[in-house]
């Protein structure tokens, strides 16, 4: 199955410093048919204004996973962790027994992110956080794992939960394939570009609730950017 999520009819919000669309119920979005996919319950698409962006605000018994499209985001947090985090990198925070941070884009342009919430396998735990670069050059034509708590995915950032989160790009007219376990939960959104999924076509910033396929197999029709998530 897979289940089509356009951007045009993704719910959320325009603040005016932050324009925020949810894949998934979210603040004053609510739907009760997507409250979550497996254990992915959170995928914001944001984009923050220049020299604006989330005041300190507590975290707990989460994996927030930041993926930058465009700009730069900041982060500070109340175990004195601090870092800028550029397009195509990714920081992970694992807020378990609780942590307050902010994330503010100090740029001169605006930043457009996807925040990804995954719920972990046991609550609580020492809060932490990290951040590495990942280069799309080498994300070209296969996927690479860029967040995981998955045995054998130690290159990836570290997450305390059953998922991974995986990233790739895939030139125009190149096929990609990738095997899953049908039993599992895959979210797929397009940071840009187009492609066809086993032949649904989904545009840039779609969405898609995958199960029960054992092989996606991608079909770049404009270069693409792929992230996917494959959680219990």
């Amino acid at each position: 199955m897979i289940d089509v999520r356009p951007f045009k009819d993704l719910g959320g919000d325009n603040h005016g410093w932050l324009n925020a669309r949810h894949h998934f119920s979210f603040a004053n979005y609510y739907d009760p048919e997507r409250m979550n996919w497996g254990a992915t319950r959170v995928w914001n698409d944001d984009e923050i204004a220049a020299k604006s962006g989330f005041p300190p605000h507590p975290h707990a018994d989460m994996e927030i996973i930041t993926y930058v499209r465009e700009g730069a985001i900041t982060h500070k947090d109340s175990l004195g962790n601090a870092g800028r985090t550029e397009a195509g990198d990714v920081q992970v925070m694992s807020a378990g027994s609780g942590i307050r941070h902010s994330e503010w884009n100090e740029e001169d342009e605006t930043t457009r992110i996807f925040q990804i919430w995954i719920m972990p396998e046991t609550r609580g735990g020492k809060p932490s956080w990290g951040a590495r670069p990942f280069p799309k050059d080498a994300r070209s034509g296969r996927f690479v794992t860029l967040a995981s708590g998955v045995a054998g995915d130690e290159d990836a950032l570290p997450i305390r939960a059953d998922a991974r989160v995986l990233g790739a790009t895939v030139k125009a007219g190149e096929q990609l394939t990738l095997t899953l376990n049908p039993t599992r939960h895959a979210y797929l959104v397009l940071a840009r570009g187009s492609v066809t999924v086993n032949g649904t076509a989904l545009g840039a910033r779609d969405g898609a609730a995958i199960t029960g396929e054992t092989t996606l197999s991608f079909t770049a029709v404009e270069e693409a950017e792929v992230v996917l998530v494959d959680a219990a």
